[in-house]
């Protein structure tokens, strides 16, 4: 049985990390994919992720295993598509700023959520801000579909790092299916949610 020795990359809770960990596994208990006292489990609720590889490691768990670096360079390869992609869709991300810019704020909200210190300044509502008003014009069902084709065309890059520990790329589609879903629901699109695999359901 394979196990690890992590955190790889210590790290602590942001300024979203306990609110959307505390909605995830709230949420997730509901669903019955995670134990009723999931809340209560060091395993579950912990920045590190599980050295076991019989158990899933949770979005907020996987900055210890990435760490800045990797997960930067996943936002890097992402935006890059973005502004490689048609003028409809490029345009509304030009409006707000350039690559570098997205990539910094982007990857700040990654490694916030993941568990690597106080990145997002701003928190929940600097998310909400952005989405209602920068975003805004992509929040619906053809932006959606493609910023989910982009994003799962740079998780299958080969060139992708997610290090040996195949809980990774689940952890990261779970992640990302999480905040589809939320978005689909506060925006009224449809959920095109095509990442992948997610984590395994726990009980």
């Amino acid at each position: 049985m394979t196990r690890y020795n992590y955190p790889d990359f210590p790290g602590g809770h942001g300024y979203l990390t306990a609110a959307i960990r505390d909605k995830y596994i709230k949420a997730a208990i509901a669903q019955q994919l995670l134990p009723e006292n999931a809340a209560s489990l060091e395993y579950i609720t912990s920045l590190s992720a599980p050295d076991d590889v019989t158990l899933p490691i949770q979005f907020w768990q996987l900055h210890s295993v990435l760490g800045q670096e990797r997960i930067i360079n996943i936002v890097q390869n992402f935006y890059q598509r973005v502004y490689s992609d048609e003028p409809w869709f490029t345009s509304v991300f030009e409006r707000v700023g350039n690559l570098h810019h997205h990539v910094l704020t982007q990857s700040a909200m990654w490694v916030d959520v993941m568990g690597g210190g106080r990145a997002y300044h701003g928190g929940e509502f600097r998310l909400s801000f952005h989405h209602t008003h920068n975003a805004m014009q992509l929040m619906n069902d053809k932006g959606a579909q493609r910023w989910v084709a982009l994003m799962t065309e740079t998780l299958n890059d080969h060139s992708v790092d997610m290090t040996d520990d195949p809980r990774v790329r689940p952890a990261l589609n779970t992640f990302l299916s999480y905040f589809l879903g939320k978005y689909a629901s506060e925006f009224n699109f449809k959920n095109n949610d095509s990442f992948g695999d997610v984590n395994p359901r726990l009980v």
